[in-house]
């Protein structure tokens, strides 16, 4: 399918306010898969690693997901606290890539996600020491029966320390549309030191 050229005339002034537009569109097509996100990472000797998490939030801060601090992506972002971010929407045949700078959310907004979410994963996160090794599933199955039983079937299940979000401040927002034949559409948002930190809008060739 063909779809219209992307013009800078039609995008919004900052690429948040624009992602805003396409994720709700992404949405509306796609439901909760919309929410899927690349988020790539390297580590001190610059070894690159990525992963696809769930997107849960866009502000005017940035684009939030949450994790395990003590994970792999933790530790690299605890080294390096730069991350690079794609959103796909084949639904759409488009995707976002955002490259920034990364900070922890705030303890009130973990807290906050933290509560929605379902008392059994609620009750892994505190059950997994992500990303390091284990013997067997059987042992993964006694962690999370001992502390189901630590916590029982409605007590409070309270925000591990080691667990909570992270806030991708960007710096470079691409927004891709396919067209045919190859000759896609690229625009991208730069922020330009030299002009006050303002947005600037450009397009890349194909």
């Amino acid at each position: 399918m063909n779809y219209p050229p992307l013009d800078e005339a039609d995008f919004a002034a900052d690429p948040i306010t624009q992602y805003r537009h396409w994720y709700a569109e992404a949405q509306a097509r796609m439901g909760p898969a919309a929410d899927a996100l690349v988020v790539a990472t390297a580590d001190t000797r610059g070894v690159p690693s990525a992963r696809v998490v769930l997107l849960r939030g866009v502000g005017d801060e940035g684009f939030t997901f949450f994790t395990n601090y003590d994970s792999a992506k933790g530790r690299d972002l605890a080294d390096n606290p730069r991350a690079a971010l794609v959103s796909h929407w084949h639904d759409l045949d488009r995707q976002v890539r955002v490259k920034g700078r990364v900070t922890k959310a705030s303890r009130e907004d973990s807290i906050a996600y933290w509560n929605t979410r379902p008392r059994p994963s609620r009750i892994s996160a505190w059950a997994s020491r992500q990303s390091e090794t284990i013997g067997s599933r059987e042992q993964l199955e006694a962690a999370y029966a001992f502390q189901h039983d630590r916590f029982g079937d409605d007590g409070d299940v309270p925000l591990p320390p080691f667990w909570g979000g992270y806030v991708v401040t960007p710096d470079d927002v691409e927004f891709w549309q396919h067209r045919d034949d190859r000759l896609h559409d690229r625009l991208r948002y730069r922020r330009e030191p030299a002009a006050g930190g303002r947005w600037v809008l450009e397009r890349l060739q194909p």
